[in-house]
């Protein structure tokens, strides 16, 4: 004899009667996932060495064979770079809540979708990390002990790259890896010339430069570097990016020459992509520009390179080099522009399952 106890959406989703003793079966439900890159839990040595090591021993990021690289990692940029990389997120931290403006922003975009998402109570919502805390795996198990059988992940970012997006999506499957009953799973593809971004973009960037008491003769949209032999394997990343721009200048109405691309955070002695944004602010500056804003299309949230490289160093950089005016122009967070972007694309992204 079976019993009569059914899920809250068995008439709906025709489980029926479950046999006496049947494992439990998830309630259909629907799991948003955001995922983004990652934070160090703290500015310490350890908690910044940690996520140093799990970040850069991720062999979609750094391509060099391990018997090479992790030497190199180990008992040289381990001992050395948790240092220099806490001291500057300790200029950016988020003292009130004691973690990085990364997790804090992520968080805000997870909580204001769930809200936005409300008139269906089917879908949950959750947020983590491809490295560090929380991490992608803790947040895909909250979402199955929900009842989802249905993920979709949203790796927030803009421009598909095999260090950033496929990395993201690699975590997930490997959690999915270790579970028996796995979900379905869909994941949002990158969203660098869909409309409601470059809307938003526009949106976010006149609302800030109208708040200025200084108009840029030259606006930088720097995007985070990536080696250039990535390119030539044939990355799409840096065609993305430099579509950005355009559509970006087309909605402004602007021309090649008040908004340019440039690309930032490099590391290393191999040729990244270029240009390099503090070069280009340097030469700038001695060309005689005076007034200049960046903002950071790639990146969905302010962290650590937006803010510390960005708004610190690439800053002093440009006012060394006899510039006199400099704005950066805050990433989309989880303002109003950037939770219509984020909104939009996951209930269109869901359609079929609701």
């Amino acid at each position: 004899m079976g019993t009569t106890e059914l899920t809250p959406q068995a008439d709906r989703k025709s489980i029926g009667p479950l046999p006496a003793g049947h494992p439990p079966v998830r309630k259909g439900r629907i799991g948003v996932l955001l995922v983004n890159l990652g934070t160090p839990d703290g500015t310490d040595y350890g908690s910044v060495r940690r996520y140093l090591k799990e970040f850069l021993s991720d062999r979609r990021v750094i391509e060099i064979p391990p018997l090479v690289w992790q030497p190199i990692l180990n008992l040289f940029i381990l001992t050395t770079r948790p240092q220099k990389t806490g001291a500057n997120y300790r200029k950016i931290w988020n003292t009130e809540l004691d973690e990085s403006p990364l997790r804090t922003f992520t968080r805000g975009q997870a909580e204001k979708l769930a809200a936005a998402l409300s008139d269906n109570p089917d879908i949950s919502v959750e947020w983590g990390m491809r490295y560090g805390n929380p991490s992608t795996a803790s947040a895909l198990d909250r979402l199955l002990q929900q009842g989802c059988d249905r993920i979709l992940t949203f790796p927030l970012y803009p421009q598909y790259s095999a260090t950033t997006t496929a990395t993201a999506n690699d975590q997930l499957f490997r959690a999915l890896m270790e579970i028996r009953n796995a979900p379905a799973v869909r994941t949002v593809p990158a969203y660098y010339d869909e409309p409601v971004y470059i809307d938003a973009l526009a949106d976010s960037l006149k609302g800030h430069l109208a708040k200025l008491d200084f108009e840029p003769e030259v606006v930088l949209a720097s995007y985070h570097g990536l080696p250039k032999v990535n390119l030539e394997k044939g990355d799409p990343y840096h065609c993305h990016c430099l579509k950005t721009t355009r559509l970006l200048r087309e909605r402004l109405g602007w021309d090649e020459k008040r908004l340019i691309s440039t690309f930032q955070s490099r590391f290393g002695a191999q040729e990244w992509l270029q240009p390099y944004t503090d070069k280009t602010v340097e030469r700038l500056a001695k060309e005689g520009v005076k007034r200049i804003a960046i903002l950071n299309p790639g990146f969905s949230a302010d962290c650590i390179e937006t803010l510390e490289e960005i708004d610190g160093e690439v800053r002093e950089v440009f006012l060394h080099a006899g510039g006199e005016r400099f704005a950066h122009i805050p990433c989309l967070n989880d303002s109003p522009e950037g939770m219509t972007v984020i909104e939009s694309l996951v209930r269109r992204e869901v359609q079929g399952w609701i």
